[in-house]
């Protein structure tokens, strides 16, 4: 698809694709780092610092940025875009690389370096997805400079993510928890005063409870599989009865939108290895995000199907995806439902993909709804 950004034809679904040749940049990262003032500036800087040429090349990274990428000579980063340093998994998602794929769009670096190309200092924040590690949240600013009668780009780049996960704890624990919690309290009033609906009370009061322990147990495991730390413990699970567990649980929830929630009919009983837990968390959150996309009158569907080795689960709502929200539906921090929010996309991807040994792929178009499909392997070993 040509439809390149400066209008030059190039094979770009963003940013243009030229890049210069490495030998044409080391030559600029001399000039550079034979200025001592310069590169005294830069290195002092707690932030990671780069000069970026008009390609979106790397010149020259101060050291913040070459011991966040694990590099000593800051040679090695010369003619890489910054989405390659950081290992974007969007990065390499095309043979142009960094800058070049549709969801770059959305991607507040590339915009900021773009926006200094035209003269203006630019702030935004953006989100990296990475093939490795944890995602990261950054604040960056792209400022227009020249040096030596060439025009750059002095791009920096500060970790917010530690801010990022604060407020989205800020969200589920005053918000999320305060409500459940704030429900609860309001059924077990109704307790002193007895009556005839007291059975439907107690059943509230216990699924409300279960909602807490489950939001809380929710996110100290999406902490600790950031951090690594994240025990799997692997049994036997029928597919079947998985599905219909969780969505006799979601049909429990006292005050869930009230759209149809159907087993696809035609899935198979298969049994295969994975943990219980983690897989009914993924399994969760995909559900209530396909609810909460739907209205009342819509019909939510459920399914899992045996492959050769492997099962695969798909959930499908009606509703067909905007097209920022389909590309940035993996991102932690990007949700719908407001600022801080973006976890359960985010979280059903990293338990799928870097525990469960999974894949998870969506489709969404006006005509089809939304599809979500997670494969697992039947033994992950």
């Amino acid at each position: 698809m040509n439809n390149s950004a400066d209008g030059t034809g190039e094979n770009t679904l963003f940013a243009p694709s030229g890049r210069k040749s490495r030998e044409a940049v080391i030559i600029r990262f001399n000039s550079i780092a034979g200025n001592p003032l310069i590169r005294r500036l830069l290195d002092a800087a707690v932030e990671a610092l780069v000069v970026l040429n008009r390609e979106r090349q790397i010149v020259f990274a101060n050291k913040a940025l070459t011991l966040l990428a694990g590099v000593e000579d800051p040679r090695a980063l010369c003619g890489l875009r910054l989405g390659e340093v950081l290992d974007c998994v969007h990065a390499f998602g095309r043979e142009e690389g960094c800058g070049t794929t549709e969801f770059c769009r959305t991607c507040g670096a590339v915009n900021a370096i773009l926006a200094s190309q035209t003269g203006k200092a630019d702030i935004q924040e953006c989100t990296i997805s990475r093939e490795r590690g944890s995602a990261l949240d950054l604040r960056v600013k792209a400022i227009p400079i020249s040096i030596d009668g060439e025009d750059y780009t002095l791009f920096s780049a500060i970790d917010i993510s530690d801010e990022k996960r604060r407020k989205a704890l800020e969200r589920i624990f005053f918000h999320d928890l305060l409500n459940t919690a704030g429900a609860l309290k309001g059924f077990s009033e109704l307790l002193e005063t007895p009556s005839e609906h007291m059975e439907s009370v107690v059943k509230n009061i216990r699924a409300l409870s279960k909602r807490l322990l489950e939001e809380i147990a929710a996110q100290r495991e999406l902490l600790a599989a950031e951090g690594n730390e994240l025990v799997v413990e692997p049994g036997f699970v029928n597919s079947l009865e998985c599905i219909e567990a969780v969505v006799s649980q979601y049909d429990a929830e006292p005050y869930r939108k009230k759209c149809v929630i159907r087993i696809d009919p035609s899935s198979s009983r298969a049994v295969f290895k994975t943990d219980h837990v983690l897989l009914r968390r993924v399994i969760g959150n995909l559900l209530k995000n396909a609810v909460e996309a739907s209205r009342e009158a819509d019909v939510v569907t459920i399914g899992c199907f045996s492959g050769s080795g492997t099962v695969e689960f798909r959930i499908h709502n009606p509703a067909a995806m905007p097209e920022e929200v389909r590309l940035q539906v993996f991102q932690r921090s990007f949700s719908t439902k407001g600022s801080g929010r973006g976890l359960g996309t985010y979280s059903a991807r990293l338990l799928t993909e870097r525990y469960l040994k999974g894949q998870i792929s969506f489709t969404s178009s006006p005509d089809g709804g939304t599809l979500f499909r997670i494969v697992y392997p039947v033994d992950p070993a």
